[in-house]
């Protein structure tokens, strides 16, 4: 308090006597014993009342101890079950967090993670996958700008996400604690089978197959692949304790059209600890045509290349590459994708004219407006010689098929000329063009149904420059080439437009997410929010029925079938207002990614504590690696002074005070007379 507000609070005092004085002893000729407690009521309210007029500010201190976080992540997946160590790691997470000596130097902080990351301190290890990049993203979110210890208790087997040694602090130490028998046994695993989702009727699909080896003799094993009771491909491969890899690429072929499922064993005459890693299923699903893809142009640029790429992603598509004077080479083209046409693009237009090909018109620099003004009259330009940059923005009522935002407003700029484009007719838009923050209000990415016949438009070139944007966003180009897929998608497909159009694969790996998704359309084929729809799953083996409600996300509905186990389903979508309804299968092979260990991956762990300057322990080194975390002096609680200020208004019971003085005083008045 100030000197300026303990002055005023000793004229408040005296004020506050003065007034009492007056009203009650001034000129009075009774100064009973109650005359004295009315004045003093008077004077407690009128001095509350002027020091509330003051409104001195109160400061108080206090010491404070903050203490070092101890981060305690315990690895919640089926693989600990797996490699019985389930109890360990439960005993290990309670000596930590019980011991009173790291309580009183540290705030423990309790977590689990399997595929996720979340604050826990009971463990039940039925976590479907193991993703310790969560672990290290999420805690540099939590402790941001601290430095603070983490042990993390696990096998170290991670089955999804990025590479986890370097994905931790380097300036926070990690001191994985190892769980799980390090005892090399004799295993024969498959560690890798890689496959196309789809192959081609009469052709033959390759398969790449990774096996590994642990042991320490020399064993002959047979690898198979069968469907059903034959056997269609067979190899015999050797290990030793120095080839402890084989790798096999074998081609089967594609005679049945349909789901084709397969098995994949590799057996010896030495008997396993885990021989459930010596099975793999797989699927693939053969089709009996591909359509082709016809990009024409008379320029190179970066973008045919990206596109084709984009496209071919998909196995059911074929890109050619045409000059436009080529036009004996489009017959089995089904989508011309038109890269900025000019006047020699006139026979393409007038050949596609009769062929009635759905087209992808991408416009740029080089592109002849006046001409594409004669050949089509769904977008209509007014181009200077200008050349802009447009950025772009994600239009989400957009319903002409399901589409999510990848990001489209991070993409780097597509370059056109400047000027105005305008719609004519029944135009969908699903990107907008900006330039820098302003928006044009012109398309960018626009489609068109018309009389049967669909098309598509990009107005800007560089758009290989968004396939690398999505790469650095995502680690990865398949968001981008799922985008482009769609585009295509929509090309390919019959223009008689469903009102309930079902998305959904042919098959799944069990433990991985099951995600169908769902369109409703009214009459107008416009997208209906209002749709209620649901989903009935059936086993076929079983006869086990579930239901679910599909729930609306951006533009689509959506249904979870996650936890369903392994089988083939058939399902049933249906809209319940209108009765619409869509029904179909799938098949969820038995693969279960946590049974694929027989031991802990020290290695990788012993790699993220020398990265990170810590040390990983094993199971029975619990009490080696709580006498570090004590003994290391980085740790300190840190004594902090800590000064809150409170101004007096904020006083609320000053007030209830003061209003309760003036009450019982007028109370006390009334019943003696004195009013």
């Amino acid at each position: 308090m100030t000197t300026n507000s303990i002055l005023l609070v000793l004229l408040s005092l005296v004020i506050a006597g003065g007034l009492s004085y007056f009203q009650y002893f001034f000129k009075a000729k009774n100064k009973s014993n109650l005359i004295w407690f009315l004045a003093f009521l008077r004077f407690l309210a009128i001095f509350g009342l002027l020091v509330l007029l003051i409104n001195p500010v109160i400061s108080k201190s206090s010491l404070e101890i903050t203490k070092t976080p101890l981060a305690i992540a315990v690895d919640n997946s089926s693989s600990i079950i797996a490699l019985k160590s389930d109890k360990k790691a439960v005993e290990l997470y309670q000596k930590l967090v019980s011991n009173p000596a790291l309580k009183e130097k540290f705030e423990i902080q309790s977590y689990q993670f399997d595929a996720d990351f979340r604050i826990s301190d009971k463990f039940d290890f039925k976590g479907n996958q193991t993703n310790l990049d969560e672990v290290a993203k999420n805690l540099k979110n939590i402790n941001k700008n601290l430095i603070f210890p983490t042990v993390i208790i696990t096998d170290g087997n991670q089955t999804t996400g990025n590479d986890y040694v370097y994905r931790f602090d380097p300036a926070n130490k990690v001191y994985p604690l190892v769980v799980g028998d390090t005892t090399t046994f004799f295993d024969l695993k498959i560690n890798q089978l890689n496959v196309n989702k789809y192959a081609f009727h009469k052709n033959k699909f390759p398969v790449e197959v990774f096996l590994q080896y642990a042991g320490t003799k020399t064993v002959n094993a047979d690898f198979i692949i069968s469907q059903g009771n034959s056997v269609v491909a067979k190899e015999k491969i050797t290990f030793s304790p120095s080839k402890k890899t084989a790798s096999l690429n074998i081609l089967l072929p594609a005679d049945k059209v349909g789901l084709q499922i397969f098995r994949a064993n590799i057996s010896s005459s030495a008997k396993e600890k885990n021989s459930y890693n010596n099975i793999k299923n797989f699927a693939v699903e053969i089709i009996d045509q591909k359509s082709t893809i016809a990009i024409v142009s008379s320029i190179n640029h970066p973008d045919i290349a990206a596109l084709k790429r984009s496209i071919e992603v998909n196995a059911q598509r074929k890109v050619i590459l045409v000059k436009p004077n080529e036009i004996n080479q489009l017959q089995d083209a089904s989508v011309l994708v038109l890269y900025q046409p000019n006047a020699a693009f006139k026979a393409i237009f007038e050949n596609n004219k009769a062929a009635g090909r759905n087209t992808f018109i991408i416009t740029g620099n080089n592109t002849d407006f006046n001409f594409l003004n004669q050949q089509q009259n769904n977008l209509v330009f007014k181009m200077s010689n200008q050349r802009e940059d447009f950025l772009c923005d994600f239009k989400s009522d957009f319903n002409l098929f399901a589409i999510e935002n990848i990001g489209f407003e991070n993409f780097p700029p597509l370059q056109n000329p400047f000027g105005t484009i305008t719609t004519n007719g029944n135009v969908s838009v699903l990107l907008s063009s900006k330039i820098r923050n302003v928006s044009t209000n012109a398309p960018m990415l626009a489609f068109v149904e018309n009389q049967g016949k669909r098309t598509a438009f990009l107005l800007g070139e560089n758009s290989w420059k968004w396939r690398l944007q999505s790469h650095i966003d995502n680690q990865s180009f398949e968001k981008y080439d799922v985008f482009v897929d769609k585009i295509i998608q929509f090309l390919t497909t019959s223009t008689s437009k469903k009102s309930l159009v079902v998305t959904h694969e042919s098959f799944y790996n069990s433990g991985e997410e099951i995600i169908i998704n769902a369109q409703y359309f009214n009459k107008n084929y416009e997208f209906d929010e209002k749709a209620r729809l649901t989903i009935s799953v059936t086993n076929a083996s079983t006869k086990q029925n579930k239901n679910y409600d599909l729930l609306k996300g951006n533009n689509s509905f959506s249904a979870n079938l996650e936890g369903l186990p392994a089988g083939k389903y058939n399902f049933t979508v249906k809209e319940l207002n209108s009765n619409t309804s869509y029904s179909s299968h799938f098949e969820i092979l038995d693969f279960d990614i946590e049974k694929q260990f027989v031991n802990p991956d020290v290695s990788k762990l012993k790699q993220l504590a020398l990265q990170t300057n810590g040390k990983a322990f094993f199971e029975n080194q619990a009490d080696d690696l709580i006498n570090t975390l004590l003994e290391n002096k980085e740790y300190k609680s840190i004594e902090k002074n800590v000064s809150t200020k409170t101004p007096i208004i904020d006083w609320v019971w000053l007030l209830i005070l003061i209003a309760t003085l003036l009450t019982i005083e007028w109370f006390v008045r009334k019943y003696n007379g004195l009013l």
